[in-house]
């Protein structure tokens, strides 16, 4: 899925009205019919409704949804919120429509002082601002917001909570509705995939209002979203052996962090590659065998950390990093292997600081490699970031210098690639917060690229994967007490979901 900035958003609306063809109100009528049915799935036991309309277009929504709700005999309010005179057309026309019905209590709100007093049991809609917005709020529509904010009460947004940009948020405080549900029309704002926004857009839910379908398909954008049709694992063919599959070569682990390996090793077989060598220290070898038999064992001279590279010529991918330790021959092991392996690799964890404290061996990364950086591995390398876009923006600027895939972690995790595209997830839980999550993630994308998948298809549906997991983890255990462990154990799950 797409996703299209404010601007882009408008285009599509107009080039829908002009070559569907379909009136704008029309399309609005469309757009608040389907929010308003989700939002009667979302509360279905609610029967009193508070909207606050604003005087643009995502007011006239507001007004829609106002009108459907009354005809399904709720009890309905509308309060619009008048910060000034200009009002837009379609607005207009709702508003007198729905001056007809009697049903429905209309209230010009047009000073704080004029604030209803809210019953604990109605849900508030709000419809003041949509992802269009470029001004912070300030005077009376602010206080109508924090008045919103204040009450307690259950909130749906539409469109985008009012107050939150669509893109580029500035830093600093800032009054904007914090809504239990935001419902976007046809894809999500940009803004939504960022953690500083969460407690604005609540659950997003993107609402299929019928945008035209040339239109998508000819609109570029570098920002899209995950989904399962974007994902197509291979079948297998019936003549096919373990030699098809690739043979991945894993370094990890040292004294004391065995664990890394085995997470990183075990969901390298799961999502199905070949064969796997796992260059171990001594001190891990005995761990390792009883812990994953399935492992083929590089063992090296050293007791306690890794310190040689078995010959790479090998190998279909290499993965480096969890729980490698920071020994000075460790060290010098991760830049022999940056210097001399011609294909791609995975470089996360330990392998990242290292990195971070040597910035002139990235030029000696190989191409399309990828890295899997927690938001504070990738402050080490690229440096501090004043909000979540800026950070973005480092993203897409360390990957297209570098000419890697850097995958960012978190919510919505990112895949920026070296043409300057940001993929993010809608796979994953809060649960997999949890140590040793970010080396099942390791061994999923090893795993893809030893099966010859691209870089670029390796990173995506590896987070996409590693979070589906995660999610019939959580749905089979709860998320506080998952663990790394059983992400592992639901890869099957994820991977039978996604043929």
């Amino acid at each position: 899925m797409k996703i299209f900035s404010s601007d882009l958003t408008r285009q599509a609306d107009n080039y829908t009205i002009e070559n569907e063809p379909v009136s704008s109100l029309n399309l609005m009528e469309r757009a608040a019919g389907r929010a308003t049915d989700k939002i009667l799935k979302l509360y279905f036991n609610k029967i009193n409704f508070s909207i606050f309309a604003g005087p643009g277009n995502n007011g006239g929504d507001g007004l829609v949804i106002a009108r459907l709700l009354s005809e399904k005999g709720l009890n309905v309010r509308v309060y619009y919120v008048k910060f000034t005179d200009k009002i837009s057309d379609d607005f207009k026309a709702n508003y007198e429509k729905l001056q007809t019905i009697n049903e429905v209590s209309i209230v010009i709100l047009d000073s704080i002082e004029k604030f209803p007093k809210l019953k604990k049991n109605e849900l508030i809609i709000d419809a003041v601002f949509g992802s269009g917005l470029t001004r912070i709020l300030k005077g009376f529509p602010e206080e109508v917001v924090k008045q919103i904010n204040n009450s307690g009460n259950e909130v749906v947004s539409i469109d985008s909570p009012s107050g939150l940009f669509g893109e580029n948020n500035p830093v600093g405080k800032r009054t904007i509705v914090k809504a239990n549900h935001t419902l976007t029309f046809e894809y999500p704002s940009l803004s939504f995939m960022f953690a500083e926004n969460e407690d604005y857009v609540g659950k997003f839910h993107v609402i299929d209002i019928g945008i035209h379908k040339a239109f998508k398909k000819k609109t570029n954008t570098p920002y899209y979203f995950i989904q399962k049709q974007d994902v197509k694992i291979r079948k297998r063919k019936n003549f096919s052996h373990k030699g098809n599959y690739g043979h991945a070569l894993l370094i990890a682990g040292s004294y004391g962090k065995a664990g890394a390996c085995i997470f990183a090793a075990k969901a390298t077989h799961r999502v199905g590659a070949g064969l796997l060598t796992t260059v171990v220290p001594v001190c891990n070898y005995q761990i390792l065998q009883v812990a994953s038999p399935e492992t083929m064992l590089n063992i090296n001279e050293t007791d306690n950390y890794i310190s040689d590279l078995p010959d790479l010529s090998n190998y279909n991918a290499v993965a480096v990093g969890p729980g490698i330790g920071f020994a000075q021959e460790t060290k010098q092991m991760l830049n022999n292997l940056i210097e001399t392996y011609n294909k791609p690799i995975v470089l996360d964890a330990d392998a990242l600081t290292i990195l971070s404290e040597n910035m002139d061996w990235l030029a000696d990364v190989p191409e399309n490699s990828i890295f899997t950086p927690h938001p504070k591995e990738f402050e080490r390398l690229a440096g501090k970031s004043e909000n979540n876009f800026t950070e973005m923006q480092k993203q897409i600027e360390f990957a297209k210098k570098y000419k890697i895939f850097l995958i960012l972690k978190g919510a919505y995790t990112a895949v920026a690639t070296p043409e300057g595209k940001v993929f993010f997830n809608s796979t994953g839980n809060p649960g997999m917060a949890t140590g040793g999550s970010g080396d099942v993630l390791t061994g999923i994308i090893l795993s893809l690229l030893s099966q010859k998948y691209n870089p670029q298809d390796a990173a995506i549906y590896g987070v996409y994967f590693h979070g589906l997991a995660g999610d019939f983890a959580a749905e089979k255990k709860g998320q506080y007490p998952l663990i790394a462990s059983d992400i592992i154990d639901c890869l099957p799950d994820a991977l039978k979901a996604s043929e």
